[in-house]
């Protein structure tokens, strides 16, 4: 059932009255134009704006397939194949980072500066994208929703998408400027690159950290540079403001004094966000601090430093400093659940995110301690957010196992832990890699295609589909209680 804000209905109920009396048939032309019905069917609904996105990501992957498909994107006679095309386009227009081939060998500066602008499209899409349909469902609410949606922002003028897109904007060039900067100056004083090539190693890199794509100009990514925090530090700086979402960044610059007016979804991430990284440190360097192939040869200093570097990037960046193929598998399993919670909401990062496990977790605390409502930071949370959460979470472990399932079909040999891996670091749009990619079939590598582009937009499309889409029900069925557990 369609619901007006009460304002439009007072102004109906009057029309209604005045058109009785001088007998005339009321239509929408007498109504202001913000309180018209539309039947127009180009309207953007938040179905219809899930279909544009897609359609949006589908474009931009057919256009960089085409491109690299030249010959002048590959090193060495005649183009790319069009798997390797396929492939390398999802992960960048997706900001994974998965692999096929090697990208400062096989690609030509050119191909480089196709990937490049396919992860500067896709994570400015994505973070902008989600920041408007969040924007588009706050003004399908009533009068009352959109007045406590303001007042809980301390955002009048939320609803000016122009003014949004051009902060996201402004945030994605003074962030990715400043630490192509910092890079640029690092390879050019420290490892002696030209003036140019330093230039472009830091731009390519700021993007790509930024974006959380973690795509390198190096073969062994960030391997050379363990131990250097001159180049470990900025990327780090750039992977963790990308992924903590637009709408953090923007309060955080407004009102970083001012904790008490941070919004529950600024909240939930500041919280988590350095449990995580912290949580996700110690656990790398008390697996991986005496392996011989990965902490085991550093110091103390660099272990803790690459330790902290692996894992940021596994929320969702994909760069790596140590040998991801050499870890223990219980570091591979760590890893997987790094990865699948990933970043903040409406950010470059992927994952499910963390205000989503969040939730979970508060949930699930309000279960075991039989509390009649899930109460989270002093605030209380929405049924309808709370299914929202379980919706996306059940629907993307279905889809990490069915492509985990697929892919041990056609390679038995793998092993259950780097195929789960692999997985994972597709759907999260991580990138990470247990050095199989490469190694895979077709078919399986269209099976990591096909979890990228789900784990990229899945979550969106779902959330859209599934938020304020209320139906009343003229009655409800007789309730009763199957056994749980």
């Amino acid at each position: 059932m369609w619901h007006m804000p009460l304002e439009e209905a007072l102004l109906r109920a009057r029309i209604r009255r005045l058109t009785r009396r001088s007998r005339l048939r009321p239509s929408n032309r007498r109504l202001p134009r913000q309180f018209r019905r539309s039947t127009d069917p180009r309207e953007v609904t938040p179905a219809r704006t899930a279909q544009l996105i897609i359609t949006a990501f589908g474009v931009a992957l057919v256009a960089g397939t085409v491109l690299l498909l030249l010959p002048g994107a590959r090193t060495g006679e005649g183009g790319a194949t069009v798997l390797e095309a396929v492939f390398t386009a999802t992960s960048a227009i997706c900001v994974t980072g998965l692999v096929v081939v090697d990208t400062p060998t096989y690609w030509t500066p050119f191909g480089q500066a196709v990937i490049l602008a396919l992860i500067q499209i896709g994570g400015f899409g994505v973070m902008s994208f989600t920041t408007v349909l969040g924007i588009l469902l706050a003004r399908r609410l009533g009068l009352k929703a959109r007045i406590l949606s303001s007042a809980e922002t301390k955002h009048p003028g939320y609803g000016d998408m122009r003014r949004v897109l051009l902060r996201i904007l402004a945030t994605t060039a003074v962030i990715e400027v400043a630490v192509a900067a910092a890079l640029a100056l690092r390879f050019h004083a420290g490892y002696d690159y030209g003036v140019g090539r330093a230039v472009w190693h830091g731009v390519f890199h700021a993007v790509s950290a930024f974006n959380n794509a973690g795509f390198a100009l190096y073969s062994l990514s960030i391997m050379d540079f363990a131990a250097d925090p001159w180049i470990n530090l900025p990327l780090i700086v750039a992977v963790v403001l990308g992924g903590l979402g637009f709408p953090v960044l923007y309060q955080l610059r407004k009102e970083w004094r001012l904790p008490r007016r941070w919004t529950l979804n600024t909240r939930l991430v500041l919280f988590a966000s350095p449990i995580l990284l912290l949580g996700g440190t110690v656990f790398l360097c008390a697996v991986e601090w005496s392996s011989p192939t990965t902490l085991g040869p550093m110091g103390t200093g660099e272990k803790l430093l690459a330790g902290f570097f692996q894992s940021t990037v596994a929320r969702t960046a994909g760069f790596n400093s140590i040998d991801v193929s050499a870890m223990h598998p219980v570091s591979w399993l760590g890893l997987d659940i790094l990865m699948l919670i990933g970043g903040g909401p409406a950010g470059t990062a992927g994952g499910l995110k963390v205000t989503t496990f969040a939730v979970l977790g508060y949930i699930a605390f309000t279960e075991i301690t039989g509390g009649s409502a899930v109460n989270v930071l002093g605030k209380r949370l929405p049924r309808s957010v709370q299914r929202q959460a379980i919706t996306v979470v059940v629907l993307a472990v279905g889809a990490v196992v069915t492509g985990t399932m697929a892919l041990m079909l056609m390679h038995e040999d793998l092993g259950l832990d780097r195929v789960l891996f692999e997985a994972v670091s597709a759907f999260a749009t991580v990138g990470l890699s247990t050095g199989i990619t490469a190694e895979l079939s077709g078919p399986g590598q269209l099976v990591l295609v096909a979890l990228m582009f789900l784990g990229r937009l899945g979550p969106v499309t779902v959330a859209t589909a599934t938020a304020y889409r209320h139906r009343r029900l003229l009655y409800e069925l007789p309730e009763e209680r199957p056994l749980i557990g």
